[in-house]
């Protein structure tokens, strides 16, 4: 489980730094999906299923896909047919394809059951719901109003 853990790691790292290093937004957006996604292969790994599935499914989804919509919406995406060719080489899609190749390794290793995590305690939905909607209830609503708002702002921007 630790050679788990280091290699969702490792992924995690290598893909932040090559969103970092992007110099398309979109190819940005799509290595911080796998850098996320790394993320929650480690949550999972200390003894957290839930807070992995949440940032699977929070993060890597929902708010990638809010980000990929107002890239979307901006148009700053757009590129010419030359450079399109160019991504599609072999060379381009290499380093992504192995750590995405390595997370499918560690996701099939997990569903077949032959690994557990690595502490004996596991956060479950009433402990997270509970400081979700407990002392932090403030701090998620604010969050959603600020995600709401660069929505409309977004918009706003990329009207005509």
């Amino acid at each position: 489980m630790t050679l788990l853990f280091y290699l969702a790691a490792s992924v995690a790292v290598i893909s932040t730094v090559c969103v970092i290093l992007q110099s398309n937004i979109v190819h940005a957006l799509i290595y911080l999906i796998l850098s996320l996604l790394a993320v929650a292969v480690v949550f999972y790994v200390l003894g957290a299923p839930f807070a992995a599935v949440l940032e699977a499914i929070v993060y890597a989804g929902a708010i990638m896909v809010l980000f990929l919509f107002v890239i979307m919406m901006l148009n700053l995406g757009q590129h010419s047919r030359d450079q399109e060719r160019a991504w599609l080489q072999p060379k381009m899609w290499l380093a992504p394809a192995i750590m995405a190749a390595i997370l499918l390794f560690q996701f099939v290793n997990v569903m077949l059951g032959t690994t557990e995590p690595l502490s004996g305690s596991a956060v479950g939905v009433l402990e997270v719901s509970a400081l979700l909607f407990g002392p932090y209830v403030l701090a998620v609503e604010l969050a959603s109003i600020l995600l709401l708002a660069g929505l409309v702002a977004a918009y706003h921007l990329a009207k005509k």
